[in-house]
């Protein structure tokens, strides 16, 4: 709030990263026992106290109405010993969605993203195109008028101005997703994924049994029924387009236990 009211008469760019929600949980005294959720929703409820301590400096120095304000997260949330207890209390941390942070389905990368923009996003609006939080730079740099960065800078995000404006739309991409050491709640090595997300639909691959995935986003935002063995010309289509792309990053594949050799890439099963 200081560094704020010091900066406000120039155009500043402030990135806030509080450690809420994030174990270990250590909410201040005055929000321990609000939740009924145990230290997981008593840290939810002193986060939404500091974003309403911002938004509201911004208030008080007339700043709101030139300024981007963007609410996120890094990844869906984790089913620790924390979050089991919110769990267990009727906090149900993803809500709807399938899986925790570390996993390839909807609840472990699917986050929150609140903006406000007085004059250029309508209020009360909400869009259901998928950005990457990769898409942040680009953005901002057009937002300041730059047009000279290179290729490799934008590589991996596309500005969504066009949806925060509600002027034209913004093109369509595949995304990926590629966890070769993910963790699992019984431990290391439980899941190790990669995944791609091509319009409405989504394939997850397994690289321990070659197992794949395939789900109808739109239509199933839970990730409950599997569409693999109804839609074998999708599941072939996107395991191509997901072994080029990891192929042409150079990913790393997890070493299959029997063999001690990578795992083969998802066009390879």
């Amino acid at each position: 709030m200081q560094w704020i009211k010091e900066h406000k008469d120039s155009p500043f760019f402030l990135y806030y990263a509080t450690t809420n929600i994030h174990h270990p949980f250590t909410p201040a005294e005055r929000f321990v026992g609000t939740s009924e959720a145990g230290p997981y929703g008593d840290s939810i409820h002193e986060l939404d106290w500091v974003v309403g301590e911002i938004m509201r400096t911004l208030d008080e120095e007339g700043l709101a109405g030139n300024t981007l304000l963007i609410f996120t997260s890094d990844n869906g949330g984790m089913l620790n010993h924390g979050g089991q207890r919110a769990w267990k209390a009727g906090h149900h941390i993803n809500g709807k969605l399938l899986g925790f942070k570390f996993g390839a389905w909807e609840g472990g990368h699917r986050i929150p993203m609140i903006v406000r923009w007085p004059g250029i996003v309508a209020p009360q609006t909400q869009c259901d195109h998928y950005l990457m939080i990769e898409d942040f730079f680009p953005t901002i740099l057009e937002m300041a008028g730059v047009d000279n960065y290179t290729t490799v800078q934008q590589r991996d995000g596309i500005s969504f101005m066009p949806l925060l404006t509600g002027k034209g739309k913004m093109k369509d991409r595949d995304i990926y997703w590629h966890y070769p050491n993910s963790w699992g709640p019984s431990g290391p090595g439980i899941g190790a994924t990669c995944s791609i997300r091509s319009g409405e639909w989504k394939l997850v691959y397994y690289f321990g049994d070659g197992r794949r995935e395939l789900f109808n986003i739109p239509a199933d935002i839970s990730e409950k029924h599997d569409m693999a063995r109804e839609k074998p010309e999708v599941v072939k289509e996107l395991s191509r387009k997901l072994s080029n792309y990891l192929r042409s990053v150079d990913a790393q594949r997890p070493l299959l236990r029997a063999t001690r050799q990578p795992a083969p890439w998802p066009d390879e099963i």
